[in-house]
């Protein structure tokens, strides 16, 4: 229990110099998805990480994991446990619209849990947006 103390704090602490970073990659290529089902590349094409990506690796890795599981390094310290995005009943019970919704105002914005932090620079930069909302849809799609 003493260990599920110190980690929470640690993975919020974690969490918070996260969001504060201001270095930004080139912006990524324009489009936007307007359908559950449509979702593009997570990567640009010349193989550099698009600014999504890169927040996405500072910022949702820590809880959700790079694989999209929910079982990032701060994910066994949080209850409830971060969201599954492999999970396709979640993928189909979920719009694109809400997803920018739960990044934009958190967890607590949204009646879901509060350690899920809020993003709300983004408002401002909807191609990250869009492009957070395109990870995350990529991790519903099997091969």
């Amino acid at each position: 229990m003493r260990s599920l103390v110190i980690a929470i704090p640690f993975a919020l602490t974690v969490l918070a110099g996260a969001c504060g970073k201001n270095s930004e990659p080139p912006p990524p290529s324009s489009g936007t998805p307007n359908a559950r089902q449509e979702s593009g590349p997570t990567r640009p094409a010349d193989g550099q990480l698009s600014q999504a990506q890169a927040m996405f690796n500072t910022v949702c890795v820590m809880c959700h994991g790079a694989d999209g599981t929910g079982t990032g390094p701060a994910a066994a310290a949080l209850n409830p446990k971060p969201r599954n995005y492999t999970d396709a009943a979640w993928q189909a019970s979920v719009t694109d619209g809400q997803i920018k919704d739960i990044i934009l105002k958190g967890g607590a914005g949204v009646g879901k849990s509060p350690l899920m932090p809020a993003q709300p620079q983004l408002a401002d930069k909807p191609e990250v947006l869009d492009g957070l909302v395109k990870l995350i849809r990529g991790f519903g799609k099997h091969p």
